[in-house]
């Protein structure tokens, strides 16, 4: 059975502390929580027992903390586990706050990608998924957001504006100005019409 080798004050917050299963951080707690269920190093306990505790003392708490990190700006569900995990909170209250999140609407991936992708310019469909996947939003949520968003034709414009801005409209600079639209995640034709750029040497229409 594992073993609670070590509880310890934490250092920002003088009323939790932090216990470790087996040499390892498991999971926070109040105090009073860990004084109450009489829990001590050397202590052996089922990890299951620890998040009921951790469920049934801190689940308000752990909700306030997570509607607050989420007031200033929206949050993917992703990002409102990861902040929850590194407060030490167990996976049984995250899932708790998630739900009780996603009741209350304050949790929609597809309303937050929506939100993102109308934040930004001068970002094409590629690096707009790539963003949003780094920001944990789910596929589902993605595919459907840009899917229903045309591509920012006159963002790729004002990225060729930028790039050609004193240079030459040589076949060669337009060439130069189409790989930097589609470095920036566009696709191939928008930054031709972009450019005006054409294959045969001429301009394109």
């Amino acid at each position: 059975m594992p073993e609670i080798t070590s509880i310890q004050p934490q250092k920002h917050d003088k009323n939790r502390c932090s216990i470790y299963i087996d040499g390892r951080f498991y999971c926070g707690l109040t105090l009073e929580a860990a004084v109450k269920y009489r829990l001590k190093a050397g202590m052996h306990i089922e990890r299951s027992l620890l998040d009921e505790i951790q469920l049934e003392t801190e689940k308000s708490t752990a909700l306030d903390k997570a509607l607050t990190h989420i007031s200033a700006t929206m949050k993917t569900e992703r990002q409102i586990r990861d902040f929850l995990n590194k407060k030490g909170y167990t996976d049984a209250v995250c899932e708790y706050v998630l739900e009780r999140m996603r009741y209350y609407g304050f949790l929609d991936d597809y309303a937050y990608c929506k939100a993102y992708i109308a934040s930004v310019s001068g970002r094409g469909r590629r690096l707009l998924e790539a963003d949003l996947i780094k920001r944990g939003a789910s596929r589902e949520a993605i595919e459907r957001a840009l899917s229903e968003t045309e591509e920012d034709e006159e963002g790729a414009k004002q990225l060729a504006e930028k790039y050609l801005r004193g240079k030459e409209r040589s076949r060669e600079n337009l060439y130069k100005a189409v790989k930097y639209i589609v470095s920036r995640g566009y696709s191939y034709e928008a930054a031709r019409r972009a450019t005006n750029f054409s294959e045969d040497g001429d301009e394109a229409d």
